[in-house]
């Protein structure tokens, strides 16, 4: 009887980790996507921004002539 117990908690242990090394071998590189997911994010949201950033620039610029035309003129 006490064969078959020892027998049985050595199989456990077997599937136990098995099942562990089955988990972590799927979560392999999780960590590197999840990183290249956040600097593609990230890069989107820097074009962005200097897409807006240009926009409101020759905004301001062409504001800035106008005033500076219209001051030099009076």
């Amino acid at each position: 009887m006490q064969q078959n117990l020892d027998e049985t908690f050595e199989t456990h242990d077997v599937a136990t980790t098995s099942a562990k090394y089955r988990r972590f071998k799927g979560d392999h590189g999780e960590g590197v996507i999840s990183a290249a997911i956040a600097v593609l994010i990230m890069a989107f949201l820097g074009a962005a921004m200097w897409v807006g950033f240009q926009q409101m620039w020759k905004t301001t610029e062409a504001t800035t002539n106008d005033k500076i035309t219209q001051i030099g003129s009076e």
